[in-house]
């Protein structure tokens, strides 16, 4: 594994790094608490020292697996990345603006919130810390921006937490340029989690570059584009009802998809290598990305992820896959 110096930060992380997402089982048709944990722990045995989660995965859920798995271990050689600003329970419902309807286990529809304030950004780390099982974040994130609280003051409480000790350092996730830049006039940013992938590389144009010249570390997140990369749903594309993927691929031309797949798949092959390794790898070589979170929902998965990081990828094979890329977005 390869550890990466997470912004100006003394925090380094594990270049893969565990997204805890699916775990939470809600929007991925269910989890299964034993394969969950013991995807944890076969991804920190395998050198993936950083966990990257949220209260909102499965409202609660996602941390207190992680909180479980990592009980009795150095919490020193692990880096927990969580976040706020998603508020679903009844007693802030209303407040902040409008994101979306998510499910409960039982199929109702639960209203979730945007919201960043100073007082709801106190209350969730307190929560998250108790879920987890410990008295301090290494990174603290906001999940998505809220149009309802000045990012000053969002940033502020975040700096309020570092010097209390409750976090070590603040990032923001699906911030634009103008949201950084302003939040960056309040505190100094570490990172900023953002969507990027073979089909999604928007980031490069204003994102990337903002990024590298301020030391801004670029956290990616869904860059197997929620198993749509692993090439598995065109061999057995057999989704539950309730796993919001079933719309979540439509965005994409899935012929153009499969036939890039079947392309640069022999890549893969000479390497002895699956295709969703080939991807991470590519993923973590790209300018300005520095972490690249993989989900895993179960050890065999958790242990693939790791084993991204063995591959090595030749300027040649780089340019191949560029130009097929550059191919598929014609």
């Amino acid at each position: 594994m390869e550890y990466r110096k997470l912004g100006t930060t003394d925090l380094n992380l594990s270049t893969i790094t565990y997204g805890a997402f699916a775990i939470g089982g809600s929007m991925w048709g269910g989890n299964e608490k034993k394969d969950s944990i013991d995807a944890i722990h076969a991804s920190l045995d395998h050198g993936v020292t950083s966990l990257d989660t949220a209260p909102f995965y499965g409202f609660g859920l996602s941390e207190e697996l992680i909180g479980e798995a990592i009980k009795g271990r150095d919490r020193s050689k692990i880096q927990i990345l969580s976040k706020f600003g998603l508020v679903w329970d009844k007693s802030n419902q209303g407040k902040g603006e409008y994101f979306f309807d998510a499910a409960d286990d039982q199929g109702n529809p639960v209203p979730v919130y945007k919201f960043a304030s100073k007082a709801n950004i106190i209350k969730e780390v307190e929560e998250s810390l108790k879920r987890l099982g410990t008295d301090y974040l290494d990174l603290l994130q906001i999940h998505w921006p809220d149009a309802t609280t000045p990012i000053a003051e969002t940033m502020e409480t975040m700096d309020l937490l570092i010097k209390q000790g409750k976090i070590r350092a603040a990032g923001v996730c699906n911030y634009d340029l103008a949201q950084l830049t302003t939040a960056e006039e309040t505190i100094r940013l570490a990172s900023n989690q953002v969507s990027y992938s073979m089909l999604n590389r928007s980031i490069e144009a204003e994102i990337v570059p903002y990024a590298i010249a301020n030391d801004v570390s670029i956290i990616a997140y869904s860059p197997l584009e929620r198993g749509l990369l692993t090439g598995k749903y065109f061999k057995d594309s057999k989704l539950k009802s309730d796993d919001h993927r079933n719309g979540y691929f439509g965005q994409f031309q899935l012929d153009q998809v499969e036939a890039f797949i079947n392309k640069i798949q022999p890549i893969a092959d000479r390497k002895n290598a699956t295709l969703s390794q080939l991807v991470l790898r590519w993923t973590t070589l790209q300018p300005g990305i520095t972490i690249v979170l993989a989900g895993a929902r179960n050890a065999q998965q958790a242990i693939e992820n790791a084993g991204a990081m063995d591959i090595q990828i030749s300027d040649e094979e780089l340019t191949f896959i560029s130009e097929s890329l550059a191919q598929l977005n014609k």
